[in-house]
């Protein structure tokens, strides 16, 4: 499909072939120090073949995708499965309520919706080099893909970065390249490695084909629900990257005219990494401290902040702030009512959904269809159980040793 680029700060309209990373004014602005970084590019269809699209019949993401997709069998993102937890919908009296298991993909996170595209954007460039900065899941999910397409990934990580996440790294080939210093600093070098050595860089928002690629699972939610969409959908939030994505699918769907009206898409985030739901609310893009126990989710500076609070509004969507301790508790109820196991990260959204509950009835009826967004497996996580949970001792080899333990 045909696209361009909008600067999602000044609006310049880019035209070009190559493969195009930032605005090439707002990005060369030096930063204001501790705000949102500015020159983020949002990707644009020629509305024509976009309205086109309402007319087909055997429809599918690839058809919203702005480069080709080779051989999908081989690294298969798509068609999550939706699970219909029944006893939490009975709890939270909402029976239209569903989660979106994202955690089914590949690498095991959402992250892979991003990967297959940035593969795909590197063959249609005849590129075989991808560079990225990641502290475990997009980089697990591009090293992933690279082993499917057989790409070289060269992946640099913070060297405090979980270490389950990094040994998937390591097992799919990877050059992995541990910083002694933050994820800034990672991300940075990783820059400076595609402009010394070449190749494509995937980091997360910096490559605009990050945002386009997590649309993906807007869309499939359409086909998977009948072409219809859910009212709201709950969506946990770090740098801002996979709510944009999940935003711009549903604006893409509106543009083509196959649906009416885009759902409400709500951002959670942890109280103690709210950096983005911050700005939405007072309108100053500032960094902050983030220390929360969901790695996934902890961002002090979001990378693609500013068009996440553009596309809270245009949604017509809102922020919800949960304590780390909620979200927790929200994935033992996964896990225990629902069996559903997710890392914290993708239990925030959870968490969020709980706390609104009743909100939700009171606003639109007991009968509003909502989307729970669960990003990550939890067993990219298994230290966050430490102190939490134990195992059990084991018992003596005999029957008199099963009636003690049950008496």
């Amino acid at each position: 499909m045909n696209f361009s680029y909008i600067c999602n700060d000044c609006g310049r309209t880019y035209v070009s072939d190559d493969v195009l990373y930032t605005c090439s004014v707002c990005a060369a602005e030096p930063p204001e120090k501790g705000h949102f970084r500015k020159g983020n590019l949002i990707v644009r269809y020629d509305r024509d073949q976009l309205q086109a699209l309402r007319h087909k019949q055997d429809l599918s993401i690839f058809d919203f995708f702005p480069y080709p997709i080779e051989h999908p069998e081989c690294f298969p993102v798509g068609q999550t499965p939706i699970a219909r937890p029944f006893r939490l919908a009975e709890r939270y009296g909402l029976p239209n309520l569903f989660v979106k298991l994202d955690s089914a993909l590949p690498s095991g996170s959402f992250k892979d919706r991003a990967s297959q595209l940035i593969a795909a954007q590197a063959i249609a460039h005849g590129e075989q080099r991808i560079a990225l900065a990641s502290t475990g899941n997009a980089g697990a999910a591009m090293c992933c893909a690279g082993a499917a397409y057989g790409l070289e990934i060269v992946l640099f990580v913070p060297q405090s970065a979980p270490v389950n996440k990094l040994m998937q790294s390591v097992l799919y080939g990877a050059t992995v390249v541990p910083v002694k210093g933050s994820y800034d600093d990672a991300f940075a070098l990783s820059i400076a490695y595609t402009e010394r050595f070449g190749g494509i860089n995937r980091n997360t928002a910096y490559n605009p084909m990050t945002v386009e690629g997590k649309k993906s699972v807007s869309i499939e939610l359409f086909l998977q629900l009948g072409r219809t969409v859910p009212d709201v959908l709950y969506v946990s939030v770090g740098d801002g990257c996979i709510y944009a994505g999940v935003c711009k699918g549903f604006i893409d769907l509106y543009e083509a005219g196959l649906i009416e009206k885009i759902p409400h898409v709500v951002c959670v985030q942890s109280e103690q990494s709210n950096a983005i739901s911050q700005a939405f609310r007072s309108g100053v893009f500032a960094d902050v401290q983030a220390t929360t126990r969901a790695d996934s989710i902890s961002v002090s500076s979001p990378a693609n902040g500013r068009m996440a609070v553009r596309y809270i509004t245009e949604t017509e969507g809102w922020t919800t702030e949960v304590q780390d301790a909620e979200i927790l508790d929200a994935q033992m109820e996964l896990t225990r009512e629902a069996g559903v196991f997710v890392e914290p990260a993708a239990a925030c959204a959870w968490a969020g959904f709980r706390k609104d509950a009743g909100m939700l009835k009171q606003r639109f009826g007991e009968d509003v269809s909502v989307c729970v967004l669960l990003t990550g497996t939890g067993f990219k996580d298994m230290a966050v159980f430490d102190g939490r949970v134990t195992l059990p001792q084991s018992i003596e080899n005999s029957v008199e040793a099963v009636v003690q333990r049950f008496s």
